[in-house]
């Protein structure tokens, strides 16, 4: 019997304030609210692709390093890392293979996303 292959129906984000990381990811990523249940908030699609990010009330802190994270990538990275800054974000890391350079980033949670340039 063949199986249906799985569809991703959304990328959920651990977080202590899911308001303000929506507002947060919202103006890096042009998401909106979708639906909101008492500890979910699901958001519309990343414009321009088919994922949907969510943000999960978690009592717990975040304190390893991701094991999923998001790459976003952008025309020009450098403003969008001086945005995700004066959004509360943090630069963790630059790093550099050959050509090809990308910034760690953290959102005011510490959740780890990557910025790289379009190609």
């Amino acid at each position: 019997m063949t199986v249906p292959l799985a569809r991703v129906g959304a990328i959920i984000i651990d977080c202590h304030d899911p308001d303000a990381l929506v507002t947060f990811w919202s103006e890096i990523t042009g998401v909106e609210v979708a639906e909101r249940y008492p500890q979910f908030i699901f958001c519309t699609e990343i414009p321009g692709s088919s994922i949907r990010l969510a943000f999960q009330l978690v009592p717990e802190d975040k304190v390893t390093k991701n094991r999923l994270h998001l790459d976003l990538v952008h025309e020009d990275p450098k403003t969008l890392i001086v945005r995700v800054e004066e959004l509360g974000g943090s630069r963790v890391d630059d790093h550099q293979i050959g050509d090809f350079a990308w910034t760690i980033m953290a959102d005011p949670e510490g959740n780890e996303f990557c910025i790289a340039p379009a190609h």
